[in-house]
Formats: C-alpha cells, structure tokens, sequence
C-alpha cells in the first residue's frame, strides 16, 4: 500500500548507465549529443514551470536522461577522422569491405551513441569494428559473430565526414 505522502512523487527512476569505454565521438556525433542536451534542457524548463500541472514521473525521466547526456559530452573525446591519413581504417573513418560471395558493405566507425546499424555506423567498440579497425586495404580480417566468423576483404577507407 502507498503512503498517502508520497502521492504526486514520481517512482524512482532507475539512472541510465554510463559506458565504461572512453567516449570517443565524430564531430557529428558531439553535435547530436550537444542537441539532445538541449532538447531535454528545454523539456525540463517546461516541466518545471508547469509546477504542479506537470508530470512529476515524465519530469524525473527527463531529468535522468539529461544527467545522462551531460555525462556522456563531459566524457566525449572528439576525434577529427580529416586530421588522420586514409591508409588504416581508424575512428570517424568510412571502410568498405568485401565478403567472400563477393557482397560489398560500406561501415562508418563512430561512437557508441552515434551507431546505428541501419544506416551502415557501427560502434567502435563492436566486434566488427574490433576487427576492422587499423586494418589496410587489401587485408583481410575476420569479424568474429555468433554465427562463426566471417571473412571480410578491406577495399577503400574514407576519411572525413561519415558516409551512409
């Protein structure tokens, strides 16, 4: 049963994790997150002068995610893939590969909270990127799945901007 004097707190919000890897971000994904910092800094605003009127369980959430995000921009490392020579697949850079059916894939290597599968930007902390980073064109390096290894040849590597 509820105590009566807890009516209108918020259940506790679980706080989100932080990453135990370094927070390396492309100057894109800085920019995402320095947007989401915003966007929920003006959620909160709101939040807070609806007083009373406001959710209090949607106000604590915010607050939560918007702790989150802070910690995540005052850890984030900002690598410039332009600043790096092409001639090994690093962070921010674009690499495609060859399977040995011949398929050709293009990845983007980018920070943990800018990946995003369907769109080809893969964490550098995955086990493909694991696999293809400091690799040269040319070199073949094998991506250790749960479904068996899978060669792959590294064709072209892109520095700037991250490609889709």
């Amino acid at each position: 049963m509820k105590d009566p004097d807890d009516a209108g707190r918020p259940e506790a919000v679980p706080e989100r994790p932080q990453s135990p890897h370094p927070n390396y971000v492309t100057p894109a994904g800085l920019s995402q997150l320095e947007a989401l910092a915003a966007d929920l800094s003006v959620r909160r605003d709101r939040l807070l002068e609806a007083g009373k009127l406001a959710d209090p369980q949607e106000l604590a959430t915010v607050q939560r995610d918007l702790r989150w995000v802070e910690g995540r921009l005052q850890r984030a490392i900002r690598v410039d893939p332009t600043a790096q020579a092409p001639d090994r697949v690093r962070f921010g850079m674009t690499v495609e590969v060859q399977d040995g059916s011949g398929r050709v894939e293009r990845y983007s290597i980018v920070g943990e909270d800018e990946a995003d599968a369907a769109l080809g930007k893969i964490s550098w902390v995955s086990p493909l990127a694991e696999a293809l980073l400091h690799a040269e064109p040319g070199e073949e390096v094998v991506w250790r799945r749960p479904a068996g290894p899978k060669r792959l040849e590294v064709l072209t590597i892109h520095a700037g901007a991250v490609m889709n």
